[in-house]
């Protein structure tokens, strides 16, 4: 008989947040499907850390920019699992940043097709499929908010999940599901490092009152209180987790 209470899908979460956030909620007794597009072996990694802990997890390849993958994630967490309670959509590209006339074609397409389509297509599926009384976490940016040039396109596919969240909490109208989003600032993951000097690192960790940088998990803490029962009155609201920094 399975022991575990409830059952998250997390999309991105071969590393990083996602990462975080699925070794945490699987310490809360929720079987977690770890999603993933690339990185099998550090996706398999994820899945033997919890399970050393005592966790239950499983990992599934899908690009959630692509309707049917999706769909083909959704059915293998009920068939494993039997369920889905949680969505968190952590999965995200961050491109090279330019500014806006120099911006071409395929990284504002590529930009959207991941932040924008994928949690579009994970949302219209757990409409249908997440159980009564579910939760869904959507990821948004601190960068809506710092409007900083070069930024456009990514702060715009984020801006967009602001106001999905919103809305699509209200659409969900009799189902008790709840819908929110998380909004980190600068966040210390291997994405966010990479090919920054250590200046530029200290440069952005003093900003914030609280004078460093945000750990994954600062994040995965966030999550899991909106995935509780405790954050049963939180609904259709996006929660800036940026130290201060705005």
């Amino acid at each position: 008989m399975n022991t575990y209470e409830k059952v998250a899908v997390v999309t991105g979460a071969s590393r990083g947040i996602g990462k975080a956030i699925a070794e945490q909620l699987a310490q809360q007794n929720i079987a977690v499907l770890i999603n993933y597009v690339s990185n099998t072996d550090a996706a398999d990694e994820v899945v033997e850390t919890i399970k050393k802990a005592g966790g239950e997890a499983a990992a599934f390849k899908a690009d959630v920019s692509k309707f049917e993958e999706v769909e083909a994630m959704f059915d293998h967490a009920e068939t494993l699992y039997g369920k889905i309670d949680i969505l968190v959509n952590t999965a995200g590209v961050m491109h090279k940043n330019v500014p806006l006339a120099e911006m071409d074609d395929e990284i504002f397409d590529r930009t959207m097709a991941t932040n924008v389509k994928g949690p579009f297509n994970t949302m219209r599926l757990a409409a249908k499929r997440l159980n009564e009384g579910g939760k869904i976490i959507n990821f948004s940016t601190s960068v809506t908010k710092l409007l900083m040039p070069t930024y456009t396109v990514y702060a715009a596919s984020k801006s967009a999940i602001e106001t999905m969240t919103n809305i699509f909490a209200k659409e969900l109208r009799g189902r008790n599901i709840t819908v929110n989003a998380v909004a980190p600032g600068p966040t210390a993951t291997d994405l966010f490092l990479e090919g920054k000097s250590e200046e530029l690192i200290e440069e952005l960790a003093n900003k914030p009152p609280l004078e460093r940088l945000g750990e994954p998990k600062d994040i995965a803490d966030i999550v899991e209180f909106l995935v509780s029962d405790k954050a049963g009155w939180i609904n259709g609201q996006t929660i800036f987790a940026n130290g201060g920094l705005i």
